[in-house]
């Protein structure tokens, strides 16, 4: 009885989980993993929207989901921005604003809200006084704080995960020059603290991204593919381990964009290759990027 009272709240919570992945699986920077410089930095502002009737179950399958005519509409809009602290040192951010509906023949189910901010600060090799490495290198951690409403009861769509995750990621990339072409990857694990409202801790996560990407003037384009790799949650009253609840994501990400203005937007997709336990149809992407090269405290 202690694992189906654990399940049933998050199965509606599914669609919560995906809202947060509109961006947050993919929440690294937007042109490779070179450290900013003081004062410099970037800011992205994009939108996501998805609409599905079906999803990934617990065998990797693409099923209806569980109720009649059930159908998950998620809508975020968010912004992503990092600043070059020091040296080899910068920190960013990652905010998002959520609309969440689940409908089906039982209810119309509705929520909105601020979900968990995602805060990092990472470290490249120049922070220790390293120089010209063939490739770029930095260390990336930081954590997701639960500030966004977490419902407790299993009718209602939670806007928050509930409980802290701690990251730590290696980020690798390399310019092609002469070619207006890169290519950057990163691999890391996300420790999950429990969630003490349902006294259960989500499974850790391990977390894999490798993406290719140019400039054909005016136009940029980039191709990546971004994995989430779950371990099964615990309830921890039981020392249950809820094997059935394990999650998977991996999904084929193209992106175009062209120059407007000071900036670049950018339209793409997130395409749902194999999943447990999230949703199965595309995401569309659009937003606004710039950058800044003159340091703002110059």
């Amino acid at each position: 009885m202690g694992a189906l009272m654990t399940r049933l709240p998050l199965r509606l919570r599914l669609v919560g989980l995906v809202a947060l992945l509109l961006g947050a699986v993919r929440a690294g920077p937007a042109h490779g993993q070179w450290v900013e410089p003081p004062g410099t930095g970037w800011v992205k502002v994009q939108a996501a929207h998805q609409d599905t009737r079906s999803k990934f179950n617990r065998e990797a399958r693409v099923t209806s989901y569980d109720t009649e005519d059930a159908r998950s509409i998620s809508t975020a809009a968010r912004i992503t921005g990092a600043l070059g602290l020091w040296r080899g040192l910068d920190a960013w951010a990652d905010i998002a604003y959520h609309r969440l509906a689940f409908n089906d023949v039982q209810a119309n189910r509705l929520q909105t809200g601020v979900a968990d901010p995602r805060l990092y600060l990472r470290a490249g090799p120049s922070l220790l006084g390293v120089e010209d490495l063939p490739v770029a290198v930095a260390l990336r951690g930081g954590v997701k704080l639960p500030v966004g409403e977490f419902a407790l009861d299993a009718e209602e769509i939670s806007i928050s995960q509930g409980q802290r995750d701690w990251d730590l990621l290696l980020e690798v990339g390399k310019s092609l020059h002469p070619w207006p072409v890169y290519v950057t990857a990163w691999a890391g694990y996300r420790w999950r603290e429990e969630n003490p409202e349902t006294t259960t801790k989500p499974g850790d996560e391990r977390l894999l991204y490798v993406a290719a990407g140019g400039t054909v003037a005016p136009f940029t384009w980039k191709l990546a593919v971004d994995g989430l790799f779950g371990r099964p949650p615990v309830r921890t009253d039981f020392g249950l381990v809820l094997e059935n609840d394990r999650r998977e994501l991996v999904q084929i990400i193209p992106t175009i964009g062209w120059n407007v203005g000071p900036g670049t937007i950018e339209a793409g997709a997130r395409i749902p290759v194999h999943g447990r336990r999230f949703p199965a149809s595309p995401t569309f992407t659009l937003g606004y990027f710039w950058t800044w090269d003159q340091s703002l405290w110059n």
